[in-house]
């Protein structure tokens, strides 16, 4: 019987594979940036051919420099989540294992979920780098849940639980970036959050279930913590790039100083804040391999945001502290009152910090003006552009279309409305997975 059921897992994989393949080739295309130029070159009155026009190459140039963020964002997702869940002594190999092939699967099904919203005229999702790099990021969302289940399910289980989660995951994005154009540059509140909370209500749902406890077989050893500290120094090194890859132009540039500074004061406030908890002063692997890296979630919705120096600094060295103070003394607190077992502790990595992010985007969405950002206030937020009126005239000669004329104070009130919707989304939707799915 058992071995039945094992045989069964990995015909339930392949036959998920081949459905993929079957939809891809129905359903999917190259997109325009992906194709031939319908003429490579004019020809004269005379018959000779003009030069192939300079719009290809900086196109090109362009295309060479998105995959350069594109693959750090990969690395960040194959390689610095499956090693970041390493610590576990004895499920090592299943740690990374795991995330290569749920990352695999996972990443064919966002593309096609990411694509819905661009359907072309032929009826098909179009394939460009833009789409694969918003495929990667969406998979960071399943992969963080996989942190709070991680050694309680099957491979075929994180699968279907990863389907469900990149449908609802898809839909909410879709309402906070498009119904309340809301801002969330490094996906701190629709990546971080909503995976984080999605994973410990499965998690709330397994212990109903069966009440959580101790095994002998969790924690870590001094080689499983070296394996570990490979994924936190990956993933520290390119969290800039995964909160600036979908920015352009100054936002970028500002994106990527943001979140160094505030994932180098969350470093260093997480060491110090550890030493000071812990026996002996010591610092604590746990928090050293998780909290320095929570400066990069705390900062991410407003990563592109005129946030000033000091601001990023603050907020990640805050975020470090509250990082460490939750695995000191709140992740025993929720597993002992509400059973929810958090092997990875991924409320204090990517649950908190990324409710912090959501909130101070919030506020600097709250005091956004022209004197700060001049006209690019409206890029940076496009509801809040006029509806009317010769300011919209001067506004469109820079590419600036129609908004809804939305204050300050009205475009943060929807931040923090995406932000709460996203909560309440997870949360649901992760019982109803946790009891019915899984």
């Amino acid at each position: 019987m058992y071995e039945w059921s094992k045989k069964h897992q990995v015909l339930r994989l392949i036959a998920i594979e081949i459905i993929l393949m079957v939809v891809m080739g129905l359903f999917t295309s190259y997109g325009p940036e992906a194709v031939p130029p319908t003429s490579r070159s004019s020809v004269k009155g005379n018959g000779v051919s003009t030069s192939t026009p300079n719009s290809n190459i900086l196109q090109k140039d362009t295309s060479v420099y998105l995959y350069a963020m594109y693959q750090d964002v990969h690395v960040m997702i194959w390689v610095g989540f499956g090693f970041l869940m390493t610590f576990l002594k004895r499920y090592g190999h299943s740690a990374v294992g795991l995330t290569f092939l749920v990352g695999a699967i996972l990443v064919q099904v966002a593309i096609l979920f990411d694509g819905v919203a661009n359907i072309g005229k032929n009826g098909k999702v179009p394939l460009s780098l833009t789409g694969l790099l918003n495929a990667d990021v969406a998979v960071a969302a399943p992969l963080i849940s996989m942190g709070a289940v991680l050694g309680k399910t099957t491979y075929m289980q994180l699968i279907v639980m990863g389907i469900i989660e990149l449908a609802i995951f898809s839909v909410n994005k879709y309402i906070g970036e498009h119904i309340f154009m809301a801002i969330d540059a490094g996906g701190s509140m629709f990546v971080h959050v909503f995976g984080a909370y999605f994973g410990l209500a499965v998690s709330f749902a397994f212990g109903i279930k069966e009440k959580p406890k101790e095994h002998h077989l969790e924690g870590s050893n001094y080689q499983s913590d070296i394996f570990a500290m490979i994924g936190t120094i990956f993933l520290w090194l390119f969290w800039p790039s995964f909160n600036s890859a979908l920015l352009q132009g100054d936002d970028q540039q500002r994106a990527i100083i943001n979140t160094l500074l505030a994932i180098t004061a969350s470093c260093v406030v997480a060491f110090a804040t550890s030493a000071l908890v812990s026996d002996e002063h010591k610092f604590n692997m746990v928090h050293v391999q998780n909290s320095t890296l929570a400066g990069g979630v705390a900062i991410g919705t407003a990563a592109g945001m005129m946030c000033e120096p000091i601001l990023a600094l603050i907020v990640g060295g805050f975020a470090g502290s509250l990082s460490v103070f939750g695995y000191k003394y709140l992740t025993p607190l929720i597993q002992k009152k509400l059973k929810i077992h958090d092997t990875c502790g991924v409320h204090n990595l990517h649950g908190m910090p990324g409710v912090v992010a959501g909130i101070f985007g919030a506020l600097m969405a709250a005091i956004a003006s022209e004197d700060k950002y001049s006209d690019s206030l409206y890029q940076m937020f496009p509801a809040r552009a006029p509806s009317g009126g010769e300011r919209l005239i001067e506004l469109k000669e820079l590419g600036i279309d129609a908004g809804f004329d939305r204050t300050a104070g009205h475009q943060a009130a929807y931040q923090l409305l995406a932000l709460i919707v996203t909560l309440v989304a997870a949360i649901v939707s992760g019982v109803i997975t946790g009891n019915a799915a899984i």
